[in-house]
């Protein structure tokens, strides 16, 4: 209970501030609860949260050749893959020759990196004059198909798997590469 200046009981006043500080509190916890909510409405599918040792970028050793082949994907058809089967994918915002994906977005989506002296090379479908590679903003060169830059999923945990297939995800689709140069 409080007073007031003339030694009245001021409840009102006193449940008014308790009101008042609940708010504050329902606001602290809510709006961030809301935000993830909001974000995670932004896609169509689902996203499996990816391992929590996903490498920033998809590293060889040095001195290997890196390559990148065709491979069967059940729901997509037949797509580029690393040396692992892992599918390769392209980013919508990327231009040919220009690589926009780095630092949050890379440790989802870790590009394919090619080391100094290490060369790629084709295998199945692939056509080997499609393959490049191109500057990476954060240092080395990721490997690119027809121009464009090639990523891996981190979310795909095993070979062959394209969960990342036709992802709405860091303000561009994501598709995996057919040996064709075009999204699968």
């Amino acid at each position: 209970m409080k007073f007031t200046k003339g030694g009245q009981v001021s409840m009102q006043t006193d449940m008014v501030r308790r009101i008042a500080v609940r708010r504050r509190v329902q606001t602290l916890v809510l709006v961030p609860v809301a935000a993830v909510a909001i974000t995670a409405c932004g896609s169509s599918k689902v996203v499996k949260t990816p391992p929590a040792n996903a490498a920033a970028q998809v590293a060889v050793s040095p001195g290997a050749t890196v390559q990148v082949a065709s491979g069967t994907v059940q729901t997509v058809g037949t797509v580029l893959v690393d040396g692992q089967g892992r599918p390769l994918y392209s980013f919508s915002q990327d231009t040919k020759g220009k690589v926009t994906c780095t630092r949050q977005c890379a440790a989802v989506w870790p590009p394919l990196v090619v080391s100094s002296g290490q060369k790629v090379t084709a295998a199945g479908q692939v056509q080997s004059k499609l393959l490049g590679t191109v500057a990476d903003p954060t240092g080395g060169r990721v490997v690119t198909y027809g121009g464009v830059p090639l990523y891996t999923y981190s979310g795909d945990l095993a070979p062959h798997m394209a969960q990342g297939e036709a992802l709405d995800m860091d303000g561009g689709l994501w598709y995996a590469m057919a040996p064709s140069g075009r999204p699968a």
